[in-house]
């Protein structure tokens, strides 16, 4: 009961820092919304690595990165596994690379992050143009890539819960051979210590582990997605055998 009343009372604390800062922050925001691009992404990452930095200092949540050495000095698209919201917040703030979210338009009027958001020159979809959308996506996908910046997607769509797998979506690879970039495959188990719209965040330390870079030349869009679906979940299950070990 003690255990459980601590936990909550850290929740508590970091919902409070989350909620105290983003409002100043996105006021900052439109502060700076002048300035280059450079310095906006690089300004604005603050508040994700102050909401990474009180996650751990106030919830226990620490974290690990595997992998570095598999990031390529060039063009690449991000598919990443998706557990909670902690990856939305550290892979922008500790990518090497400035990163660009393919998302729906609609987070733009969501008040102060969308703000924020908005001021980034990501890839926002427009669903209600239906398969143009896509055609977008690839447009602005390609923009982004000679900009030297990485768009990120997460295949599954959703937050997946911890041993489970969610259908692998297409976009991602879709992109990559469209524009011949690479693919940048991640795994991670932060749903372990961040559930999915849980209040309380669980002490412990996630990995990220980062695959090596695979090649999209060549590769259908089915091929290229297989691939990535292998090694992601293949990793997902060496980074948490415990949730793959069916009973006897």
């Amino acid at each position: 009961m003690l255990n459980k009343l601590f936990l909550i009372t850290r929740a508590t604390l970091y919902t409070l820092l989350l909620v105290v800062t983003v409002i100043p922050y996105a006021f900052a925001c439109m502060i700076w919304s002048p300035l280059p691009l450079h310095w906006r992404y690089k300004l604005t990452m603050g508040w994700p690595r102050l909401a990474v930095w009180g996650a751990r200092v106030i919830c226990g949540v620490k974290w690990q990165v595997k992998g570095w050495e598999n990031l390529p000095n060039g063009p690449a698209i991000v598919l990443s596994k998706h557990q909670s919201a902690w990856e939305t917040l550290f892979l922008p703030a500790y990518l090497p690379r400035e990163v660009c979210f393919v998302y729906k338009r609609e987070l733009h009027r969501v008040p102060f992050f969308g703000w924020g958001l908005a001021l980034l020159a990501m890839i926002p979809i427009d669903r209600s143009k239906g398969r143009d959308a896509f055609e977008q996506v690839v447009k602005v996908g390609q923009q982004r890539l000679d900009e030297g910046r990485w768009p990120i997607l997460f295949p599954e769509g959703t937050r997946i819960a911890p041993g489970k797998t969610g259908r692998f979506k297409m976009g991602g690879a879709l992109l990559a051979t469209r524009t011949g970039a690479p693919v940048i495959p991640i795994a991670l188990n932060a749903g372990e210590c961040w559930p999915r719209n849980a209040f309380i965040k669980k002490p412990g330390c996630i990995t990220v582990s980062i695959g090596p870079a695979i090649d999209s030349v060549g590769l259908t869009p089915e091929a290229l997605n297989e691939r990535v679906q292998e090694w992601i979940e293949a990793e997902m299950q060496r980074l948490n055998p415990e949730r793959y070990r069916h009973p006897s």
